[in-house]
């Protein structure tokens, strides 16, 4: 008897000993979970972070008629909802990345075996991964840090499952969905899945065809890898891949996939550069206006500039709009963060036409004709009745203006040095041509002088009866000529200014019929100095009586004056 109870008691001890081995790791796992989810191993979003994840989202700008004339961005980012996704998008991501994404809560403990068994004891890296697209989610609105143990690594991947499980409890699978292609980086500046339909088929997310939708699924995996654009080849093999698993899982069917393995890529690529696309010169404008702050004397050389652009910092809600108004946290807003919208009154259409005018009547008729016009002569672009001192003053003024000078001085190169440089020292640069750019070796001073010859000119349409601006363009190449010929240009608005003053002078009484002495009229100037304007030619009616009318006919400056 005594023996059957020393047994008892050790088959018990075996048995307590057992269930502390078998508790002590879930307790362990339990409380490891726990203190990840708390943030006591790190960081953990938070509840307010999860449910507003913080995103680069680029402001866009619109014209009248609706249509995208650019964006201001750090990452080329703009949001879709779920209904404007293609459903070739939503079938391809599942079938590829998780293939029971509506049957588990954020973890597929199935791929997590499949993993373990398959890929690291079997061996078979073709098995496939085991995060889920949520798990996927996670990564990317809560980056990797980099790690230096694999204890760190292995930390990184319970916190990314947790988060996958907080995210799978505040989101919808539709909305995890729309997170995930509003947040991936398709490269080339395509970042979230509007910008990648635009730029690698210039078209929208809804309209995607399902090969479109396979061959960007399919640079989920490594966008790098998977680069259209520098790997076709490699591209064209992993879309298929995309296809032959939406086959796999009956999204599509086999006469669908045989036919769409055979297309090939038909890659619209749709470069994104602000220097480039329609009206280069008004989004610039629109930048700065936006963008200004609160004008400083020390930061203005011109007293006049900072005259003109203190009323406009008071008068003008649009002047540095960025900086005058504040978010709900009190910060000012950031053009290339903030994702704004701005509706302008330009016109796509006419725009488009303004800077193909522009264009074709300056390269195609004036700047040939001045072409001709300096071929062979000695001073050329330079009019002949020029000296070459003036010549010489005006190279230098261009050479101290250039950035290349203000970044010599900077380096401490004296001012003769940076001379010798720009006369004798070529550099390989890309310079303008009426036909494209040119790879080229040029001296700086060889390079100034050849871009004097080309002209220049600024157009803007306006509508009279709004003062809507329907049409701006500032000059002919946003890329190499940025001077805005448009709001940075001077220019003497001349005898333009006469129908104004008679119109002024007719509400004050005077008649067109209202005769004055033509004769000389002087004015004393602030600086001492007397100034009169004279007529461009004499005329019979010189030191007579001239009716108003004779005289805005005529142009003649001093009935003006």
């Amino acid at each position: 008897m005594t023996e059957q109870v020393k047994i008892k008691k050790r088959y018990r001890k075996i048995i307590v000993l057992l269930w502390i081995l078998f508790l002590i790791p879930i307790f362990s796992l339990g409380t490891l979970f726990f203190m990840i989810s708390n943030g006591s191993l790190g960081f953990m979003p938070s509840f307010e972070e999860l449910e507003n994840p913080r995103t680069n989202l680029a402001t866009e700008i619109y014209t009248t008629d609706q249509q995208l004339l650019g964006k201001y961005f750090k990452e080329n980012r703009s949001n879709v909802k779920y209904s404007d996704l293609s459903p070739y998008l939503v079938d391809a991501l599942i079938a590829t990345e998780d293939a029971r994404f509506f049957e588990h809560s954020g973890i597929d403990f199935k791929s997590i075996g499949r993993v373990i068994f398959k890929t690291i004891l079997g061996g078979k890296t073709t098995s496939g991964g085991g995060s889920t697209i949520t798990q996927q989610l996670s990564k990317m609105l809560f980056p990797r840090q980099k790690f230096q143990s694999k204890k760190d690594i292995i930390i990184r991947k319970l916190k990314e499952w947790v988060i996958a499980i907080k995210l799978e409890k505040r989101y919808t699978k539709e909305e995890i969905i729309t997170l995930y292609y509003n947040k991936f980086d398709f490269l080339n500046l395509a970042v979230g899945i509007k910008s990648a339909s635009k730029v690698y088929f210039n078209t929208t997310p809804d309209s995607l065809k399902i090969e479109q939708a396979a061959m960007l699924v399919g640079m989920a995996k490594n966008p790098a890898l998977f680069n259209p654009l520098r790997r076709p080849d490699t591209t064209l093999h992993r879309r298929n891949v995309v296809l032959n698993q939406m086959y796999k899982y009956k999204y599509i069917t086999k006469i669908q996939y045989d036919s769409l393995k055979l297309l090939p890529l038909e890659i619209n690529f749709q470069r994104v550069d602000h220097k480039l696309g329609v009206a280069p010169y008004f989004r610039e404008y629109l930048r700065r206006q936006l963008t200004a702050k609160k004008p400083n004397r020390k930061n203005y050389y011109d007293i006049a500039q900072f005259n003109v652009d203190s009323l406009k910092w008071l008068r003008d809600p649009f002047y540095g709009w960025c900086n005058k108004n504040k978010k709900s946290d009190s910060s000012t807003y950031n053009i290339y963060r903030d994702g704004l919208k701005i509706y302008t009154t330009i016109n796509y259409k006419m725009q488009v036409y303004a800077e193909q005018a522009v264009k074709e009547h300056l390269f195609n008729d004036l700047q040939i004709a001045f072409f001709k016009e300096q071929k062979n002569r000695k001073k050329a672009p330079f009019a002949w009745n020029v000296s070459q001192k003036q010549i010489d003053a005006m190279m230098n003024a261009s050479m101290r203006r250039s950035d290349r000078y203000k970044k010599l001085l900077k380096q401490g190169l004296s001012k003769d040095s940076i001379k010798i440089i720009y006369t004798t020292v070529k550099f390989p640069m890309t310079i303008f041509s009426l036909n494209g750019e040119i790879d080229t070796l040029l001296t700086p001073m060889d390079s100034i002088r050849y871009y004097k010859y080309f002209l220049h000119a600024g157009f803007m349409s306006m509508n009279p009866h709004t003062g809507y601006v329907k049409a701006y363009v500032g000059g002919t190449n946003f890329k190499h000529f940025q001077f805005d010929h448009v709001t940075m240009g001077k220019r003497q608005v001349g005898s333009t200014f006469k129908p104004f003053l008679y119109t002024l002078a007719m509400q004050e009484g005077f008649s067109p019929c209202y005769k004055v002495p033509n004769v000389p009229v002087s004015f004393i100037l602030p600086n001492g100095r007397t100034w009169t304007p004279r007529n461009a030619d004499r005329t019979k009616h010189d030191g007579k009586m001239v009716t108003l009318r004779w005289g805005l006919a005529n142009s003649v400056n001093s009935i003006s004056a």
